[in-house]
């Protein structure tokens, strides 16, 4: 196993690849391969174990009642899976997990992961902030499904990036990933970008996007 792979997980992070052969070796550990497709783990099964992308991707989705599909995110090499819910009351996987390529895991158990939060302050504290960074996603997440329309979602992500100051900004995220993080479809983000520039309330090039009229985006928000 090529562990500075691992140097970028957020679980590793700042620790150097040769510390991380040791710390693995101090405590079982399994590498698990999964084929493009497969079902990684379902939602409502027990959280045993902390599991790290090492290769492939991974999705999260979850199923409607009317059997449609909506993708939460990818999880591409170094990311964890449901860390935020490997202990509480509620450990459970809250999304299904599929392989969106073939892809190859690495899982420690639950009692082997609280082995080495007790054993190095490093992984802990990388562990404490993997879960507070889960908890602030999903709080912006749950922030932007208030919204009732597109472009009060794009509208209220644009003031976001900008603070109270800036009328210029370059976003970090692509329309794609903008879209998928609203949990719409793409053009439905190109439509309301356009539509803003339409009423002359920003000026969009890629990524770039200029602010002309704050009151009447902010007004967006509310709707």
């Amino acid at each position: 196993m090529d562990y500075s792979l691992l140097t970028n997980s957020s679980l590793f992070s700042g620790i150097p690849a040769d510390d991380i052969r040791a710390i693995l070796g101090s405590v079982p550990s399994r590498i698990i391969k999964f084929r493009k497709g497969a079902m990684v783990a379902q939602s409502g099964e027990t959280v045993n174990s902390l599991m790290l992308v090492i290769s492939g991707t991974v999705k999260g989705e979850m199923i409607d009642f009317a059997g449609r599909v909506i993708k939460i995110e990818d999880i591409p090499v170094s990311g964890a899976l449901a860390s935020a819910f490997m202990f509480g009351s509620k450990n459970r996987f809250p999304v299904n997990v599929v392989a969106l390529t073939d892809s190859s895991l690495l899982s420690i158990d639950k009692q082997d992961l609280l082995k080495l939060l007790k054993n190095d302050e490093r992984i802990l504290v990388n562990f404490l902030n993997m879960i507070s960074g889960r908890s602030q996603f999903l709080s912006e997440k749950i922030k932007f499904l208030n919204f009732k329309t597109i472009k009060g979602k794009m509208a209220q992500f644009i003031l976001q990036c900008a603070g109270r100051e800036r009328e210029a900004i370059t976003l970090d995220m692509t329309q794609y990933e903008i879209a998928d993080f609203f949990g719409v479809a793409r053009p439905s983000v190109a439509r309301a970008i356009g539509e803003m520039e339409d009423e002359g309330l920003i000026i969009a090039s890629g990524k770039n996007i200029r602010i002309l009229d704050r009151d009447s985006l902010s007004a967006l928000t509310a709707e």
